[in-house]
Order: C-alpha cells, then sequence, then structure tokens
C-alpha cells in the first residue's frame, strides 16, 4: 500500500485532502483511505505494508527500495488529479523493478476517469472504482487463489488490448466491520508526522461515516467515492476508536473526524457526546469536525460538553446567488446564525471559502470576503473553485468553456500550490488565485482580529 512521493522537494504533498496540496499552512492529512484498506487486509490474513513517501520524504528511489525488501503480489498504489502523471511514472518504474507485481491504482482521479487512467501507462494492470477497502481485499484473495479476476468487483481491468470492467462494488454498509484505522497508524506510521493547521498537535484524524446527503457541485468523495448516503459506524464503535487512541496515543491532543458531514445525523452525533460524556473522554481529549450551518445550538452546546472544541462549516460564498448556483443548499442567514450560536455555545469556527463558481464577479467575490468578516470567525481559508474530474463542477467548466486546460500537472503550482484551471468572463484563472492570496491577508491582518487573538492567547497559550 503507497502513497507515492510527489514534490518532496517542495514540501509534503496532502494527497488525501479534499483538495490535494502541498498547503501554505503545512496542514498534512493522514493516507487514511489507504490506511482503512491495509487494516482490512490485515484483518483477512495478509501481510501488508503500508508506506506514506510524503510523510516521510521520500523519494521514488528510496520507496522503490523499500518495495523489492516486501516483494508485493499486490502493489497498491493512491493517486490524486493533480499527482496523476506523476503517479503513473511511479507505477511504470515499481512494474520495472518488480515485474511480476500487479499495480492498482484507486482514488478518486482513476475511480473518474478508468480508461483514460489506463491508458496512460501500460504497465498499471487495474483500477479500483470507487470505494476500494473491499476490492482489494477480493483482489489480493483471486490473487493468491489463481482466482477469476472478473470476479472481483469494482475494478477496469487491462486484459491483453483490452479493458474489461467488472460488475460495480456496492457501498460498504457495515462500517463496524473494518478495523480502527488509528490501529494501522500505529502500525505503520508515525502520528507525529501529521499535521492539521487548526488543530493542536499531535492529532489523530478518522472518518466516523461515508458519504455525504448534500449536493454540493464541487464536492469530490460523494459524487465520485462514498456516494449520497451517509454510511455511518455506531455511536459506541466510534467512542470505542476515542479510547483506543486515548490508550495507544497518549501524546494526542486532538481528534479530527473527517467526515465529509458529521452533522448530517444529528440523533447519532448526539448520542457519540453522551457516550464521551459518560466514558470520561471529554475531560482528556479535545476533537473536530465538518459540520455543515444547519446545525442547532443545543446540539452545539452537547458537542462542546463532550470535548469538541472546533467546528469546520462551508460558509463558500457572502453571496446568495452563488450559493444557489452551487447547490450548496443553505442561507447566508443560516450562517450568521451558525456563528452566533458557536460562539454560545463555546465553540471555534474556522470557515471555508470558495471563489469562481458559477455567475461570480469581482463584485460577489468582495461580497465573499466582506462576509468572512462579518462573521467574526475564528480563523478562515479562500480557495479558488478547482474542478476534479467526475464532478459537475469539471463538467460545467468543461461545457462552458471555461476550463483552461486539461493537463493535470497544471492543477497545481510548479511548487504543489493549490491553483485552478478555470478562467470565468471577465475574471481569469490568475485573477481567482490571486484573489484568494489578497483575501487571506485582507482577513487575518485586521487590526480588530490580530486584537482580539492577542486576547484570546492570553486566556489559552494553546489557541494562540
Amino acid at each position: 500500500m503507497i502513497n507515492p512521493p510527489f514534490k518532496p522537494e517542495h514540501g509534503r504533498f496532502s494527497r488525501s485532502s479534499r483538495s490535494p496540496a502541498v498547503a501554505k499552512s503545512g496542514t498534512f492529512y493522514y493516507p487514511f483511505w489507504l490506511a482503512y484498506a491495509t487494516g482490512v487486509l490485515e484483518k483477512e490474513g495478509f501481510e501488508a505494508r503500508l508506506i506514506d513517501a510524503p510523510a516521510a520524504g521520500s523519494t521514488a528511489a528510496a520507496v522503490l527500495h523499500q518495495a523489492r525488501a516486501f516483494a508485493p503480489g499486490l502493489a497498491v498504489l493512491d493517486t490524486s488529479t493533480p499527482s496523476i502523471i506523476s503517479d503513473v511514472s511511479f507505477a511504470a518504474a515499481l512494474k520495472a523493478a518488480l515485474p511480476e507485481t500487479f499495480i492498482l491504482l484507486v482514488g478518486t482521479h482513476p475511480s473518474a476517469l478508468p480508461t483514460e487512467t489506463l491508458n496512460l501507462e501500460r504497465s498499471i494492470d487495474a483500477v479500483a472504482i470507487g470505494e476500494y477497502d473491499y476490492t482489494v481485499r477480493d483482489l489480493a484473495r483471486a490473487l493468491h487463489t489463481g482466482g477469476d479476476l472478473r470476479g472481483v468487483e469494482g475494478l477496469a481491468l487491462r486484459e491483453g488490448e483490452q479493458i474489461v470492467f467488472t460488475p460495480p462494488r456496492p457501498y460498504i454498509d457495515d462500517l463496524d466491520e473494518i478495523p480502527f484505522v488509528s490501529a494501522v497508524y500505529q502500525k505503520h506510521l508515525h502520528y507525529r508526522h501529521y499535521f492539521e493547521s487548526m488543530a493542536r498537535h499531535p492529532m489523530v484524524m478518522l472518518i466516523s461515516g461515508r458519504g455525504c446527503p448534500f449536493r454540493c457541485f464541487f464536492c469530490v468523495y460523494p459524487q465520485v467515492f462514498h456516494g449520497h448516503k451517509y454510511r455511518l459506524r455506531s455511536p459506541e464503535n466510534v467512542v470505542a476508536e476515542f479510547a483506543y487512541i486515548l490508550e495507544n496515543f497518549p501524546e494526542v491532543q486532538e481528534i479530527g473526524i473527517e467526515d465529509d458531514t458529521f452533522t448530517a445525523n444529528l440523533n447519532r452525533v448526539r448520542e457519540i457526546c453522551r457516550l464521551l460524556i459518560r466514558e470520561g473522554i471529554h475531560r482528556r481529549v479535545k476533537w473536530w469536525a465538518n459540520a455543515r450551518v444547519n446545525l442547532d445550538l443545543e446540539t452545539m452546546k452537547l458537542m462542546q460538553e463532550a470535548g469538541c472544541r472546533l467546528l469546520i462549516p462551508g460558509f463558500e460564498s457572502g453571496d446568495q446567488a452563488i450559493l444557489n448556483n452551487m447547490s450548496k443548499a443553505i442561507t447566508l442567514e443560516q450562517s450568521r446564525q451558525y456563528v452566533a450560536d458557536a460562539k454560545k455555545a463555546g465553540l471555534l469556527v474556522h470557515g471555508c471559502f470558495m471563489v469562481g463558481n458559477p455567475g461570480e464577479t469581482r463584485e460577489t467575490m468582495l461580497s465573499t470576503l466582506n462576509f468572512a468578516k462579518e462573521l467574526d470567525l475564528d480563523t478562515a481559508q479562500f480557495y479558488p473553485l478547482i474542478p476534479y474530474p467526475g464532478t459537475r463542477a469539471y463538467k460545467w467548466a468543461r461545457e462552458q468553456g471555461c476550463l483552461k486546460t486539461e493537463n493535470y500537472e497544471e492543477w497545481l503550482t510548479p511548487e504543489g500550490l493549490h491553483n485552478t484551471v478555470i478562467s470565468l468572463p471577465g475574471l481569469s484563472d490568475r485573477e481567482l488565485v490571486e484573489f484568494c492570496d489578497y483575501a487571506r491577508r485582507a482577513f487575518y491582518l485586521r487590526p480588530r482580529y490580530l486584537g482580539q487573538k492577542f486576547v484570546q492567547s492570553l486566556r489559552s497559550w494553546q489557541e494562540a
């Protein structure tokens, strides 16, 4: 199981992030999807090794050396849109080093473009389409026993000059069956390598549910990977993993629940909170979650009591028409009430904003910046729209002639930083990126904001 190297000379490439890049903030995600699949393989009795090259700063030569020493029958390589050309090049080098090893590519990019991905490099034996934990397990079984690979659901297979699609892989309903991802981290990774700029360090990330019921037109995981049904681990299972982390990672200061929308099922959120309180875990560790702006005050208060420190909502825009155009299904007034309630509950808020959506103008971008200031958030991020293959945003950009290039290497800057490949009428791609840089400075360098942060640091050095 390999998270391949990509631009190690420029920093740590966060391939598992929703917008993969070398982040200016230093944020670097755990390779949690590879890690979950690793746990499934080990539960099945296979010997597995998880190599996170970006975490260690490893070069391709170093990873190939590790792979030769392990000599796997199956190599699973994670990918992303901006790194895909590098990823298939690494796959070719791996195949040259280990000709008998079956090479499988996974991730959102090959899920969206399986045929194109296989055609990039003949040494790739197959790609997994969508959620791949059980696809990897079943493929490993078939390779081990000499079974028919066409019987493995969720694959696009190379057979000579043909590409064969196996039946679609159903989504996993019982997520409690999957081993704790933190147990995989403990065995294969070093938790101090990973960083979230808004979190207390060191931290651990986990997934408590997959899929998202909402239909934001830009979000890649629900559209390409996990679907729109929010499939849940039981509250007991989630809280048991919190306890496992506290026992096995005693230095961890915070746990991140990286579901697309943790609060999509409020009854479950409340039950998790009650269990955290009952077990006394709320006094021992803080946690954060991605939480939509329809979250109510009473649930916020319960979350804070249960140890939640930070909410991360997608406000996206300060213009209602733009929100409607991206199918966000929220209102500006909901966002205002959300922030006011979070302050009452004693929760921090990190706001996510995005420019370059359908109908965007210089005026609407300024409205977004002004809205971010008005909300008086603890922290904020501003990014241009990045249209990933398989999303409605990508389809819209192509159909409207807004997609500047289909060279995936241009999805990032040469240094691996976030970029955009769309230009709108009256707004170039460069102007969108430059506005985001300007918005960050304008938000964070306000005298009032700096004064508030100074006072906050006096109250708690951990929030400085």
